[in-house]
């Protein structure tokens, strides 16, 4: 399973490759994932837009088989010693599978292995493992529609996906949710709901349903004030989820309630939102719950696959589960209990100034380990070492009036608020790495802020909103170099017996820097493995690279340069004796690497001969699929759509085509204010539009093109450098 197994350690047993020998390291094969002209893809466009498309996909190898979701509506199998395509699963419909992989169950007496997987339509799919080729018998001809009315509160027309692969327990396939962020409706977060499900491996029918948002009788409901949960969305599972196999328990990873960044109308501590769950797996009954951060409105999550290992503490050795997140705090817990190994205080944080915002008094703070990444932003530590940067960020910060501040500074009304850690600093869902013979836990971390402004709208709610407040980091956008302090990202090792932070490296480097200052780290996305050899795999970074380390002391002892950053988990394995690593290297995403390759490269010791096999996504005999019947998403703006867009809202758009595409598939799960917000080059605008596309955002490839070109022309990039919000 992705991660290797359900302890979520992603920590493998295999030696061949080791600190000694990795310098040795070369590329074995490469397979390019985008469809070559005229294979007969279904996906719409996929054969003639010249765009690449975002993945985080970790790849299965089951025997001598690789499974790859690929961005590109297809699933295929591959030979994992050479690449060559041993068969395709096409997606209908133009959909597209889960960025960030698959799961595999391998059945039982009664049924053949399969691989299951869910799309951004909000649909599940189980395809045999040895054929590619639909299960009939589970749901209708393979395929179980997620989106069921007890989940669709607010209608079947919203956006639903599954962001992570499921979760695979004997017969029993568990999912999370992918409802959408940000303003939902009139009160701000109202939409589909984030209940994590499981269902029956072999008929997909439905056996148990925990709600995220707790019900009238259930526990939790009180710290709902008022009807504030009714229509609740978010406080989803959207990273990955852990289990306990002998014990029994589901760990599920619980990120913010919608609106995220404000709760004005959910007054309350907010549960099970940005909180770790523990649940018997085979019933989903609630065991215990430990609340990471009260009454979020920073967009924090609990998104990173809770870590199951022993602890040694005490004289005892302790059955724990760890959780670490935006925020940057590790926290360690008796995975049976879940009760703080090492220790948890509640500490005062500072009251929010929008009226009506009842942020809570306190928050959780773990007295060990320390905070894996920085804390704290103010005007003396903002980047200092090289001059023209420096300036930049002061007059940024000057100019715009923000408002710096440590973690769990309330976003301001009307002022640009920043933070340290952002929503993209700290760990994101991809969580850590654990070496069981040196008792490490092993993540990086990103040093990167973010700006938020809330302000009123004309109807009286609030909304994170502004030039700034998008997608837009704490950098300077023309180079994305930030303005907190360096190292912009590291990887950090835990102790957990102790308790103590092991190393630090820097993680990453600024090419555009001089000589002698490029050594800052650079934020990335996607984890890292260890294997039992003592070495430490990572891409992540926006820097390109692939990387180990020696998991002793955190010493960087190989890196090679990749075709395009690898925002995802790398894997390793064996075939034929050969121990291989691999990583899927597209770039996009929400770090601002630049969408570069459909790339998924394959390292081994080198061979006699050295050659090395590149393959392009082929056309591979296949049987014909059964079609499920699901309708395909509008592909106009309805009138229903445009009457719930304000006049404010749709003036900022301006007359053109694309326009209603535009604000269909963009008013899913965003403000499309925010939207209107940024200014961009084609090509920045044509990456974010993948990357929403890979995060759920419902269209095909052609309607994404047409998208793209649209708010390129009507939103396009300023002439001006200057760091002022109002230019």
């Amino acid at each position: 399973m992705v991660g290797r197994d359900s302890t979520g350690a992603r920590y493998s047993p295999l030696t061949q490759i080791t600190p000694e020998n990795v310098n040795q390291l070369t590329v074995a094969w490469v397979y390019h994932m985008k469809p070559a002209p005229g294979t007969g893809a279904t996906q719409p466009g996929s054969t003639t837009s010249s765009s690449f498309h975002q993945s985080e996909d970790q790849p299965l190898v089951i025997g001598t088989t690789m499974y790859v979701v690929t961005p590109y509506s297809r699933i295929v199998a591959l030979d994992s010693a050479t690449g060559a395509e041993k068969w395709v699963f096409e997606i209908p419909d133009g959909d597209n599978a889960s960025m960030r992989g698959c799961a595999y169950w391998p059945g039982d007496a009664t049924s053949g292995p399969s691989i299951i997987f869910g799309t951004r339509l909000g649909r599940m799919y189980s395809i045999s493992a040895v054929t590619g080729q639909l299960n009939s018998e589970f749901g209708t001809n393979g395929m179980v529609n997620l989106k069921t009315p007890e989940v669709m509160t607010t209608g079947m027309d919203k956006s639903y996906i599954l962001p992570s692969p499921p979760v695979i327990y004997k017969g029993l396939v568990i999912t999370g949710a992918g409802p959408g962020e940000g303003p939902g409706g009139a009160l701000g977060g109202v939409g589909p709901a984030g209940d994590t499900r499981a269902w029956d491996a072999h008929t997909g029918k439905l056996v148990w349903t925990f709600h995220s948002v707790p019900r009238p009788g259930e526990l939790g409901h009180e710290s709902w004030a008022g009807d504030s949960w009714k229509d609740r969305s978010g406080v989803n599972v959207w990273g990955h989820m852990t289990i306990d196999e002998a014990r029994g328990i589901l760990y599920m990873p619980f990120g913010a309630p919608n609106n995220d960044r404000v709760g004005v109308d959910r007054p309350g501590d907010n549960l099970f939102g940005t909180s770790l769950v523990a649940v018997d797996v085979n019933t989903g009954k609630l065991l215990w719950y430990f609340q990471v951060v009260h009454h979020d409105i920073w967009d924090i999550d609990t998104q990173s696959p809770p870590t199951l290992f022993d602890v040694k503490h005490g004289g005892k050795i302790i059955p724990a589960v760890a959780t670490v997140n935006k925020n940057g705090l590790m926290f360690i817990l008796d995975r049976v209990t879940g009760k703080p190994i090492y220790g948890v205080v509640e500490r005062p944080v500072p009251a929010s100034n929008v009226p009506g915002e009842k942020t809570s008094p306190t928050q959780p703070f773990p007295v060990l380990p320390e905070p894996l990444s920085q804390t704290t932003l103010s005007r003396s530590n903002l980047y200092k070492d090289t001059p023209e940067h420096q300036a930049w960020c002061e007059r940024y910060v000057d100019d715009n009036n923000m408002l710096l501040g440590d973690l769990y500074t309330p976003p301001a009304l009307d002022r640009y608020t920043v933070v340290l850690p952002g929503t993209q600093g700290g760990v994101n869902y991809y969580g850590g790495a654990f070496d069981p013979k040196l008792g490490l836990f092993i993540a990086n971390v990103n040093n990167l802020a973010q700006p938020v402004r809330v302000i009123r709208n004309a109807d009286g709610s609030y909304i994170n909103s502004g030039p700034l407040a998008g997608v837009v980091r704490f950098w300077n956008p023309t180079n994305h170099l930030p303005c907190g302090p360096t190292p912009w990202g590291e990887l950090v090792a835990v102790d957990v017996n102790t308790g103590k932070i092991a190393w630090r490296s820097t993680l990453g480097v600024t090419d555009s820097l001089p000589e002698g200052k490029r050594n800052t780290g650079r934020p990335g996305l996607g984890g890292a493995i260890v294997t039992a050899s003592g070495l430490v795999f990572i891409g992540a970074t926006d820097d390109s690279r692939f990387r180990a380390f020696d998991a002793r002391n955190g010493k960087e002892i190989w890196t090679v340069k990749l075709p395009a950053s690898a925002e995802a988990t790398p894997i390793t394995y064996t075939a034929n004796g050969k121990q291989y690593v691999a990583v899927v290297a597209t770039g996009g995403g929400l770090i601002g690497a630049k969408l570069a390759s459909d790339s998924l490269v394959v390292y081994s010791l080198p061979d006699a001969n050295g050659a090395v096999v590149s393959r392009t996504a082929q056309s591979s005999p296949r049987a014909p699929q059964a079609s499920p019947t699901v309708k395909a998403p509008p592909t106009v703006a309805t009138p229903q759509l445009m009457k719930q867009l304000s006049a404010s809202d749709l003036a900022l758009f301006p007359m053109g085509p694309g326009r209603e595409t535009t604000l269909r598939v963009c008013s899913g799960c965003h403000s499309v204010s925010t939207i209107a917000t940024q200014h961009l080059d084609p090509q920045e605008w044509n990456d974010l539009v993948q990357v929403m596309a890979g995060r759920g955002a419902v269209a095909s490839d052609a309607e994404f093109d047409q998208i793209a070109a649209y708010l390129a022309k009507s939103f396009p990039k300023h002439t001006t450098s200057a760091p002022a919000a109002h230019r």
